[in-house]
């Protein structure tokens, strides 16, 4: 399994992107997304890419179409212990058994049929919400900004920590021994990415964002 990309919720979209740009990485394209209530920032690098996630729409994304997804409940990620981070996966063979279960998302974004896959994870939120998009075979990199100040270049790997950790999960254990992500029991829901196997040795803390980012 390999990750796509990661989104954040925040309540604070302006300080948290203001956070990245500080630390040196290069901001790429941004979008609304029509009848879901949301809205991003984004930072591209050349397997992943982050995704800053806030709410633009109260009405949209708490609207009937939405409520069967969760996704407004981490948008309110204080009040749910919730985990703000959602999880996207390259829609690959072996990721099929693990959407088995999934929701069929039709977006008002994509044309008709194009669904998104959902595990909105409601047994345990503080796992991320789950997804994939319906695009398969190879991912090609699109054409944004991928040059950091810090040299930044590949995810090596996410830790998710879990403030309420169960490794009896059956989610957990379809991901287990994967070595781009990883779950461990955390104080509190948390993010942790590590970029080129750590091999400068640094780690930066993103307050904003409740996020880790070693490199």
């Amino acid at each position: 399994m390999e990750i796509d990309h990661i989104f954040i919720f925040t309540d604070n979209p302006h300080a948290a992107a203001e956070e990245l740009l500080a630390l040196g990485l290069s901001e790429g394209s941004s979008r609304v997304h029509p009848g879901q209530g949301t809205a991003n920032r984004k930072f591209y690098f050349e397997n992943f890419f982050l995704e800053i996630l806030w709410v633009q729409n109260e009405a949209e994304i708490t609207s009937p179409a939405l409520l069967p997804i969760k996704l407004w409940q981490r948008t309110r990620y204080l009040d749910f212990q919730a985990s703000p981070y959602g999880l996207c996966l390259l829609n690959t063979p072996d990721t099929a058994a693990t959407f088995t279960a999934a929701i069929a998302y039709q977006p008002a974004y994509f044309p008709a049929g194009l669904v998104i896959d959902v595990l909105p994870q409601e047994q345990n939120l503080s796992l991320p919400w789950t997804f994939r998009l319906p695009f398969r075979g190879d991912k090609t990199t699109p054409a944004e900004p991928m040059h950091h100040r810090l040299g930044l270049q590949r995810l090596t790997q996410a830790i998710f920590g879990l403030q309420h950790h169960d490794g009896a999960d059956a989610f957990l254990q379809q991901v287990a021994n994967q070595p781009q992500i990883r779950f461990a029991s955390a104080p509190e829901n948390a993010l942790t990415l590590i970029f080129d196997e750590n091999r400068q040795g640094e780690t930066k803390r993103l307050e904003n964002l409740n996020l880790t980012i070693r490199y």
